[in-house]
């Protein structure tokens, strides 16, 4: 029962890694027009899922791995080829500042892990992005969680992330994001599937919409959010 309540604590949106300051572009998306209700809207979470589902993802479930059988240089690698994915300055802030907050946490929770407390220091000194997908991995690792566990939880508040979002900048309902919340959850089991087996060389993250939202978020007028 104790890893169950580690899984809720984890995921639930409270959690105190600042996702709550991030919407991945939506609200220039609905500035633009490109999400403009419900229909809208699910598309777009879908597009953000699967972008993250096979890049970020992936690399939370092979830092996992590399946490389990201790292998820290493995992490390190995984952390700086995921930043290479990311094409814009927001997407790569968003990572950096949810993940340093979380090995923040994570020192606290596991005060006697070696690891941890390495991979903090390392980032706190530049030597490695220390992104959140990778900071998830090695914590659900030493909380004794398990893959599935990892990746449900990862696109549980990627896709969470911006419907919740949504209900601040978007005519949507509770009852709307709700809705499509449980159906894009329905879709996860599929996509951590095809992403268990996959690589580092095998990662990809092409939806370009995304990253012509987030170009014109940098600059834009609609700011509701970071990024």
């Amino acid at each position: 029962m104790d890893t169950l309540m580690h899984l809720l604590q984890f995921t639930d949106s409270t959690f105190p890694v600042g996702t709550f300051s991030f919407s991945n572009g939506l609200e220039t998306a609905a500035y633009e027009g490109v999400v403009r209700d419900a229909r809208t809207l699910e598309e777009y979470t879908r597009a953000v899922a699967l972008q993250a589902a096979f890049s970020d993802g992936v690399a939370a479930l092979l830092s996992h791995r590399h946490a389990l059988a201790g292998d820290y240089d493995g992490i390190v690698r995984t952390d700086s080829f995921l930043m290479l994915f990311k094409m814009n300055d927001e997407a790569r802030m968003m990572l950096q500042r949810m993940g340093k907050k979380l090995a923040e946490l994570a020192v606290r929770l596991f005060p006697e892990n070696r690891l941890i407390s390495r991979w903090l220091a390392d980032i706190e000194s530049g030597a490695t992005p220390g992104s959140y997908p990778v900071a998830q991995g090695v914590v659900f690792a030493l909380a004794g969680l398990g893959e599935e566990q990892l990746y449900a939880s990862h696109q549980y508040g990627v896709i969470n992330m911006v419907l919740s979002a949504a209900l601040r900048c978007v005519r949507v309902s509770h009852y709307d994001t709700q809705m499509s919340l449980f159906r894009l959850s329905a879709e996860v089991p599929e996509l951590y599937e095809r992403a268990r087996t996959m690589t580092l060389d095998d990662m990809n993250a092409f939806v370009p919409e995304m990253d012509i939202m987030a170009s014109l978020h940098e600059k834009g007028n609609m700011r509701m959010f970071m990024n």
